[in-house]
């Protein structure tokens, strides 16, 4: 190989190798400014549904929209909890299992969420946990977990209606699992524990 040829190649890997670093520095960049946006119209959309509006999209070609806000405040946790447990909409939050109780109705509300996003979570609740779901009216339910349970995707007794107020919240399991979609689910299974409180 000549050595104008090892010159010219160095060059060009000099050129290229950085021009690679930046395009996926900004690939990264892009998609956590979207994520921070995404958060900010779901906030608004939210801040909309608490004061009267119904089904506020955050942005207009939305499949979902905010139906709750769950606190977890000794683990410093809010999130929106979206419509539906679709893919699109467990992408930029927890979503409601369409036919659970609706936060603030008799029942069991069941909401999924990502076990390596925003219910990621889940791994350090504990038994007696306080959880908080903010109701479409305002109103604040609390919950204390009651336990926490692994169990086969199959086992959907879990996600059956109640009599006594339930919430449920459910992601894939093991949490460090390196290939997604595994048959295990886990669960944290909490109890209404105060009456509804107005916000």
């Amino acid at each position: 190989m000549s050595s104008t040829f090892k010159k010219i190649s160095l060059k060009v890997l000099l050129i290229v190798l950085p021009l690679c670093g930046m395009w996926q520095i900004g690939s990264a960049s892009y998609i956590h400014a979207k994520a921070i946006l995404a958060q900010v119209l779901l906030e608004t959309a939210w801040d909309k549904t608490v004061h009267g509006q119904q089904e506020v999209k955050p942005w207009p070609w939305a499949d979902t929209w905010p139906i709750s806000r769950l606190d977890v405040p000794g683990l410093g946790i809010d999130r929106i909890v979206l419509a539906g447990a679709s893919g699109s909409s467990l992408a930029f939050g927890p979503g409601h299992l369409f036919g659970s109780s609706l936060p603030g109705q008799q029942g069991n509300t069941v909401i999924a969420g990502h076990r390596d996003t925003h219910f990621r979570f889940l791994k350090d609740i504990q038994r007696g946990e306080l959880i908080q779901l903010q109701s479409l009216t305002g109103k604040m339910i609390q919950y204390k977990v009651s336990e926490t349970i692994i169990v086969d995707e199959k086992q959907t007794e879990y996600l059956a209606n109640t009599s006594e107020n339930t919430l449920t919240l459910i992601t894939c399991y093991p949490f460090d699992a390196i290939r997604p979609g595994g048959p295990l689910r886990y669960l944290v299974i909490a109890k209404q524990h105060k009456p509804d409180i107005s916000t």
